[in-house]
C-alpha cells in the first residue's frame, strides 16, 4: 500500500472533519481574493472622491469584519484538522504496537528496539503530518491559487495574469528537482535517528556493565559520532526544504517585475486604473502562500513517504508463528512431542533433531545436558515462540498449532533464565498475570517462591518499587520474585528454565520443598543444570546436541546404565563432590 492510498482511506473514514475544514478553507480563500478586489475599489473610489465620511468607514468596517472571519476560520479548520489527523497517528501506534506484540522472539532477533521505538515517534509523526497538514495545506494552496488566478485574469487583467504566470514553469521544475533530494535526506535522517535510538537504549539497559568495564568514554564517543550523523542527516534535509525558498522568492521577484512594468505601461496609456494595478499586486502578494505552500506540501509528502517506506515493512511483515488456531481454551492433558527437529535461521547444526517425550498430566520431567544442547529452545516450541521444522507437539491431544495463541500462553506459566520485571511495585510484579489478587494471596505466592522474608525487608515491602528491569533486587530476588508470579498464576502447565540458577544451594531446597507441595495436580518442566534440582522429578531426559542421549528416573540415571559412565552420571558425582568441598 502507497502513502498516498493509505491517507486516501483515512479520508474516507474521517470525511467530515475534512469537508468541514475544507469548507472554512474555501471561506478564507474567497475573503482572501474579496479582500485585495475591495480594496481596489476602495482606492478608485477615494482618487475620484467619491466616497467619504459614513460610507468610508461601512467599508472599511466591512473589510475589518472579512478579516475577524479569516482569523476564526483559520483557528477553526486547525482545530477540525489536527484532531482528525492525530487520530491517524494515534492509529499506526495502536497498529503497529499491535503487530509487535504478535511478533514472536525471531522477529526481534532480526530488529534493534531502539529502531522500532524511532518507528513509532518520528516515523509515524512524518506519516501523520502528510495526512494533515500536507493534505489541508495542498488544498488551501490550490483552491487560493485557482481563486487569484481567475480573478486576476477575469477580473483585472488577462495580459498581465499572463506575464505574473510565466515563471511559474520554471518553479514546478526547481521544485521537482528539490523534492527528490529532500526524499532521500528524510529517508537517510530516519534511518540515522533510529541508529541513535539503538545506542541509547542498549546503553540505558546495559549502563551497569558500562559502567563496571569502564565503557563509559567509548561509549560517549559512540554517541557523540551518532548524534553528529543524525544531526547532519537532518541539517541536511532541511537545508533542501530550505532551497524551495529561493525557488519561490525568484519567481515571485520575476513575476511582480514583470508585472510592475507591463502595468505601469498599462496605466500610462490609460488601458488599467491605478487601483486595478493596486489590486493586482496585492492579488500577486498573495501568490505567496501558495507558492510557499506547495513547497511545504512537497517536504511533508517526501519525509512521509520516507517514513512509510520504513514503516509499511514492519507493519505488514508475517507472523514469525502463525495465530490460526481455533481451540479457545486449553484442558489439562498429556505432553507429547514426537520427532521434533528445529534450526535456527543460518546456524548450521539443528537446536533439536528427533526429540520425542511424553508427559502425563500432574508428573514433573526434568531436561538437563551441556550448555547449547537445546533444553531452551524446546520449552520455546512448547510456548509456540518458534514452530517445528519438523514433527509435531500435542498437549491432551490437540497440536499445539490449533490452540490460539492467547489460549496456549495462558494455560503456561514461564520462569526464563533472565526474568523481566516491571517498573512497578514487588506486589504488582507478582500479581501481573492475576492483577485481581488479594494481598495474602501475593504473599503466600512469595512465601512458596522462599523471597516473602527479602521483600519484608524492603523499605516499604510489598509496595516497593522494583525500577526498571527491577534493577533495585539482586539476581536471586527477581528470580524468585518470577517464580512467585508463575505460581500465583495458577496455569496448568508450569515452566522453570534454569529459574534458580541465581540462588544458593539452602535457598533451592527451600524453593524445591515448596514446589513439591505447588505442583500437585500441575505439570512441571523443569530445566537446569544442577542436578539435584531435578533429583525429585518424575522423569528426566538428557540432551546433548539437540538429541536425547538419556532418559529414566534419577536412580536409573545416576548408576549411568551399563558402563556406569553416562552424562548424568558423571555430572552428578562431580557436583556432589563440589557441594561437599563447598561445605567444608
Amino acid at each position: 500500500m502507497s502513502l498516498y492510498r493509505l491517507i486516501g482511506q483515512f479520508l474516507r473514514r474521517h470525511s467530515a472533519a475534512y469537508a468541514s475544514s475544507a469548507l472554512m478553507l474555501a471561506g478564507i480563500a474567497v475573503l482572501s481574493v474579496w479582500i485585495p478586489r475591495q480594496i481596489g475599489h476602495v482606492v478608485d473610489a477615494l482618487v475620484a472622491n467619491q466616497l467619504q465620511g459614513t460610507q468610508l468607514m461601512l467599508q472599511l468596517g466591512w473589510l475589518i469584519a472579512a478579516g475577524v472571519m479569516v482569523y476564526f476560520f483559520r483557528a477553526g479548520w486547525r482545530l477540525r484538522l489536527f484532531a482528525a489527523s492525530m487520530r491517524l497517528g494515534v492509529e499506526l501506534r495502536q497498529r503497529l504496537y499491535h503487530r509487535l506484540s504478535l511478533q514472536g522472539p525471531a522477529f526481534f532477533q532480526q530488529k534493534r528496539t531502539g529502531n522500532l521505538m524511532a518507528l513509532a515517534t518520528n516515523d509515524i509523526d512524518a506519516v501523520e503530518a502528510a495526512a494533515g497538514e500536507a493534505m489541508l495545506a495542498g488544498f488551501d494552496g490550490s483552491l487560493t491559487l485557482a481563486l487569484i488566478v481567475a480573478v486576476m485574469t477575469l477580473g483585472v487583467d488577462w495580459r498581465l495574469a499572463a506575464m505574473a504566470l510565466l515563471p511559474f514553469p520554471l518553479m514546478a521544475i526547481a521544485f521537482w528537482w528539490i523534492s527528490r533530494h529532500v526524499h532521500e535526506a528524510s529517508r537517510l535522517s530516519l534511518e540515522r535517528f533510529g541508529a541513535l535510538n539503538d545506542h541509547v537504549q542498549e546503553t540505558l539497559s546495559g549502563v551497569r556493565t558500562v559502567r563496571a568495564l569502564g565503557l563509559l568514554g567509548r561509549s560517549e564517543t559512540q554517541f557523540s559520532q551518532l548524534a553528529g550523523a543524525a544531526a547532519d542527516a537532518s541539517f541536511d534535509a532541511q537545508r533542501w526544504e530550505a532551497a524551495y525558498e529561493p525557488a519561490v522568492g525568484f519567481t515571485l521577484a520575476t513575476a511582480t517585475a514583470t508585472t510592475l512594468g507591463v502595468g505601469g505601461w498599462l496605466v500610462w496609456h490609460d488601458e488599467l486604473t491605478v487601483g486595478q494595478l493596486t489590486s493586482f499586486s496585492l492579488y500577486l502578494g498573495q501568490l505567496i502562500w501558495p507558492m510557499f505552500a506547495a513547497g511545504w506540501v512537497l517536504s511533508l509528502l517526501e519525509r512521509g513517504k520516507a517514513a512509510w517506506e520504513r514503516l509499511q515493512p514492519v507493519l505488514d511483515m508475517p507472523l514469525t508463528v502463525d495465530d490460526h488456531g481455533t481451540v479457545a481454551s486449553v484442558t489439562p492433558g498429556p505432553v507429547v512431542a514426537q520427532r521434533v527437529s528445529f534450526s535456527y535461521p543460518g546456524q548450521p547444526r539443528p537446536a533439536l533433531d528427533n526429540v520425542s517425550l511424553s508427559l502425563a498430566p500432574g508428573r514433573t520431567l526434568g531436561l538437563v545436558g551441556p550448555t547449547g544442547a537445546g533444553k531452551s529452545t524446546l520449552l520455546r516450541l512448547l510456548m509456540r515462540h518458534d514452530a517445528p521444522a519438523q514433527g509435531s507437539i500435542e498437549w491432551n491431544g490437540v497440536l499445539l498449532a490449533d490452540y490460539t495463541l492467547d489460549a496456549l500462553r495462558a494455560g503456561i506459566a514461564w520462569v526464563p533464565q533472565e526474568p523481566f520485571l516491571f517498573s512497578a511495585s514487588v506486589a504488582e510484579n507478582i500479581a501481573l498475570a492475576r492483577p485481581d489478587a488479594t494481598r495474602e494471596q501475593v504473599m503466600h505466592a512469595a512465601m512458596l517462591a522462599a523471597v516473602h522474608d527479602d521483600i519484608s525487608r524492603l523499605p516499604n515491602g510489598y509496595d516497593t518499587p522494583v525500577g526498571e528491569r527491577g534493577v533495585t533486587l539482586s539476581g536471586g530476588q527477581r528470580q524468585r520474585v518470577a517464580i512467585a508470579r508463575a505460581l500465583l498464576a495458577d496455569a496448568p502447565l508450569l515452566l522453570l528454565d534454569d529459574a534458580l540458577s541465581a540462588v544458593d544451594t539452602d535457598t533451592e531446597s527451600r524453593i524445591l520443598a515448596h514446589l513439591r507441595q505447588a505442583r500437585v495436580g500441575r505439570t512441571v518442566i523443569i530445566v537446569s543444570h544442577r542436578l539435584s534440582t531435578v533429583a525429585d522429578a518424575d522423569e528426566t531426559i538428557v540432551l546433548r546436541d539437540g538429541h536425547v542421549a538419556e532418559q529414566g528416573t534419577h536412580a536409573e540415571l545416576v548408576t549411568g546404565g551399563a558402563t556406569g559412565n553416562g552424562w548424568y552420571a558423571r555430572q552428578w558425582r562431580y557436583q556432589q563432590l563440589q557441594a561437599s568441598l563447598d561445605a567444608s
